[in-house]
């Protein structure tokens, strides 16, 4: 049995778009877990209302990403999940998402499956999987060398992000759930993908099972799209920052190979310290021509 997980907080227009999605999928052998961190706009009020077969956990707004999702897989997990997929309410998974991550499960059983991601507004890819080069420090995307005619079926990769991961149970039971300690918000996706990595799990991404994604939504791009000093702030230091430069230092010296750990660390930041300033300094001259 595979168990959808999926943290919400007052975006009740795009978890109904999502629960739709999900309604009309070509397969039915799954259960819809959503966990609602105290949201004030009706959201829980909307899903016992519209999805009554969906199970609707309410907590008390204080979880973040990180153990909100952990609440869910717990439950999935006490409830005799087999899989367990991580999928975010900002996504749209096309009719034969599910299914196309069950095909995919029995043949590589013991794998973790990350979803294929398009642009909702202009259909473009924006994600195909990556690796992540520990000496370098650079998210490589594996798209660039994947032809147009090989956009399908699985392509190796060693890291992927929570946004449409299928995960067995027994990596959970293995690697443990995601550190929410550490990493509330970002990173902890990352995190327990490199923790399943380096406990020997195949990690892929299935060009096969497709979402589409509101790539603005993220509150890291918000504060990347709207340049300012307390953004900049924001995005070093704050809970939904992207260059969160505590988190980024956790997650280098926990997971990089130890001959690379302070390497990556140092080019890591660098990245998340000047790329915010150098893609500003570039807006603002573009601005005045």
């Amino acid at each position: 049995m595979i168990y959808i997980v999926t943290p919400v907080f007052n975006r009740k227009a795009f978890t109904r778009n999502y629960l739709l999605a999900l309604l009309y999928q070509t397969v039915k052998g799954f259960k819809v877990i959503i966990v609602d961190d105290g949201s004030t706009d009706g959201t829980s009020a909307m899903i016992e209302k519209q999805f009554p077969d969906v199970i609707l956990l309410k907590e008390q707004g204080d979880l973040w990403w990180s153990e909100a999702t952990n609440v869910g897989v717990r439950y999935a997990i006490n409830h005799g999940a087999e899989y367990v997929v991580t999928l975010n309410d900002d996504t749209l998974p096309a009719t034969d998402f599910v299914e196309k991550m069950m095909d995919w499960s029995i043949k590589k059983p013991n794998a973790l499956l990350g979803a294929f991601s398009i642009d909702e507004k202009t259909n473009e890819v924006i994600y195909g999987g990556e690796i992540l080069n520990w000496k370098t420090g650079k998210f490589e995307n594996i798209l660039n060398n994947v032809p147009a005619a090989e956009q399908n079926g699985l392509h190796r990769v060693n890291i992927f992000p929570g946004r449409g991961l299928l995960i067995p149970v027994e990596t959970f039971n293995k690697v443990g759930l995601y550190d929410s300690k550490n990493f509330p918000q970002t990173i902890a996706d990352l995190d327990f993908a490199a923790r399943a990595d380096k406990a020997g799990y195949e990690i892929f991404c299935n060009y096969d099972a497709k979402i589409k994604i509101y790539p603005e939504e993220s509150g890291g791009v918000t504060l990347r799209k709207n340049k300012s000093w307390k953004n900049y702030y924001q995005h070093l230091y704050g809970i939904r920052g992207g260059g969160n430069l505590k988190w980024f230092t956790i997650f280098a010296f926990k997971n990089a190979p130890k001959k690379y750990r302070v390497q990556f660390w140092l080019r890591g930041s660098a990245r998340r310290i000047g790329g915010y300033l150098l893609e500003w300094i570039k807006e603002a001259m573009c601005a005045k021509k």
